[in-house]
């Protein structure tokens, strides 16, 4: 790869090993050579900007949970490196919850939860990037609900006036990464098939889906079939029925050994304004970051990975409702 460190032999390589090797190899220090000292990095919780910050972010993280291990699970990528690189990076990480931080006091207990992480790279550096953990998995395995864990966290970042503000499309901020994916036909067909649920067309499940497919949504749930991706995408719907959504990146891959696989990352922004997962309408204006990975088979798309957090919306809809 033209411009990357050689000991890398390909993009998911770079990915995968830069990620155990800040992470679980505790070279943090490295971060000053693999990320931008002006990096964007975006989750639903916040924006933030400038690598000194992604340092000290991740220093709190370890010592809160200093076992932590990230397993790369996938890396679904579009891009050239002489033009950059976007990958989209599944992970399933493990740590024991083993000093108190932001998830409060410590409670010794071990967690099992996936990320999601779209990172654009160019010359051995990441300078752009969009991170979501699924917030609901973490907090749900250390005894919270998402609305009583939003809750709790306003009041200890100093109440709705001074806490740290999630991610909305008024406090963005611009990165260097101005693509869109590439036009392989499965992310188009990934975008097709959550489009038209968006549309309420919801008999493109059973068109479109493996009878058997294996599902991993949001808060740690484990689902199949059909019956599961509809009440999982319904339930989100009807949260937001007339919010605008949005289909923000796309990339499909065909790869050796491994199958058709599509990685979008999307958003859902405007009023709380029907019952569903997030219970009683509200009324409260609401920006849902959400990425998702597909892969398909003979039947049609056979596994699906969904990750937003949970408890960002919560954090939005308490803020706005007392």
């Amino acid at each position: 790869m033209k411009g990357f460190d050689p000991k890398f032999r390909d993009f998911p390589d770079y990915i995968i090993g830069i990620t155990k090797e800040i992470w679980e190899d505790r070279g943090i220090a490295t971060l000053h050579q693999y990320y931008s000292d002006d990096i964007v990095v975006r989750s639903p919780a916040s924006v933030v900007l400038g690598n000194a910050n992604v340092i000290g972010a991740t220093m709190a993280t370890l010592a809160e949970f200093p076992d932590r291990t990230l397993f790369g699970e996938d890396v679904i990528w579009s891009g050239t490196p002489e033009e950059g690189m976007l990958s989209s990076h599944r992970i399933l990480s493990r740590a024991t919850h083993a000093h108190d931080g932001v998830y409060g006091e410590a409670t010794g207990k071990t967690l099992t939860y996936r990320i999601l992480a779209d990172c654009h790279a160019i010359n051995n550096q990441i300078n752009d990037e969009w991170l979501i953990r699924d917030q609901g998995a973490i907090v749900r395995q250390l005894g919270w609900e998402p609305k009583a864990y939003a809750a709790d966290l306003i009041a200890r970042e100093g109440g709705p006036e001074v806490c740290v503000q999630p991610l909305t499309p008024s406090n963005d901020q611009p990165g260097p990464y101005k693509g869109n994916g590439n036009d392989n036909e499965w992310g188009a067909k990934y975008a097709d098939i959550l489009t038209r649920l968006m549309g309420a067309d919801m008999a493109a499940i059973p068109a479109e889906y493996d009878r058997a497919c294996h599902l991993e949504y949001p808060g740690g749930h484990t689902g199949h079939s059909h019956g599961d991706v509809d009440q999982f995408w319904m339930g989100l719907r009807a949260s937001f029925p007339d919010a605008t959504f949005q289909i923000d990146h796309q990339i499909g891959r065909d790869d050796p050994m491994m199958p058709p696989r599509a990685a979008l990352r999307w958003s859902l922004h405007g009023k709380h304004s029907g019952w569903g997962r997030f219970g009683a309408p509200t009324g409260a204006e609401v920006y849902v970051l959400g990425i998702s990975h597909a892969e398909f088979g003979p039947w049609g798309l056979r596994r699906e990975y969904v990750i937003f957090d949970e408890t960002t919306v919560w954090k939005q809809i308490l803020l706005q409702t007392g």
